[in-house]
């Protein structure tokens, strides 16, 4: 958790309840709050004439949509519950307040922020330039990489990838089908594991 349960009610944050399919925030909105899922999962998404593209998914614990808040410009992307969710929502001025008061939390916020951006840069060379099985396998490896940090190696081999085939699909810029046929591919290559359609993580990632 970035930013402790206590020390968020102390600065005035209020749980809100977002059912599916709700949406947080909309592309384009003023950004005024700071988020953080207390309970359930929020994907950051953009919609366009070939459908959904996702940035990014954000579970318990995380914060979303701040870049547009220290930026002071509107949110490039839609905030969506991807299942029912309880978040912390804290106004933009007394997170400033927050800030400046707790220079540990503002340190770890910088620091996820970097990895996020270090992703993201990522993420573009391996759509640009990586065949389909490479898009996958690197979209895994980020994602293992924040299991990892959550969960610890320890128990990262009994938890499934958090993410359907078509969410893979949305992440990679590859159709549903591709992602499919490749996921096959991957398994019979012993690079993951399906059980009952969930994806596990087999062996090392690069990530």
């Amino acid at each position: 958790m970035i930013i402790p349960t206590a020390i968020l009610q102390k600065y005035g944050a209020k749980l809100a309840t977002f059912h599916k399919g709700d949406f947080i925030f909309m592309e384009g909105d003023e950004a005024y709050n700071f988020y953080q899922i207390n309970k359930g999962v929020v994907k950051m998404s953009n919609f366009g004439d070939e459908g959904d593209f996702i940035q990014g998914f954000f579970a318990e614990g995380e914060s979303f949509g701040e870049p547009a808040l220290f930026g002071e410009f509107p949110y490039p992307a839609n905030a969506i519950a991807v299942s029912d969710s309880e978040v912390w929502v804290l106004r933009h001025y007394h997170f400033k307040e927050l800030l400046k008061d707790h220079f540990d939390v503002h340190y770890r916020l910088s620091q996820i922020l970097s990895r996020r951006l270090q992703y993201k840069a990522f993420l573009l060379k391996t759509i640009t330039c990586e065949e389909p099985e490479e898009r996958i396998l690197s979209v895994m490896d980020y994602f293992k990489h924040k299991m990892t940090l959550n969960s610890g190696k320890d128990k990262l081999q009994s938890k499934a990838l958090p993410l359907t085939r078509q969410q893979i699909a949305d992440l990679t810029g590859l159709r549903v089908e591709t992602v499919i046929r490749k996921i096959k591919h991957l398994e019979e290559a012993g690079k993951l594991r399906i059980i009952k359609r969930k994806i596990y993580f087999n062996g090392h990632l690069t990530y």
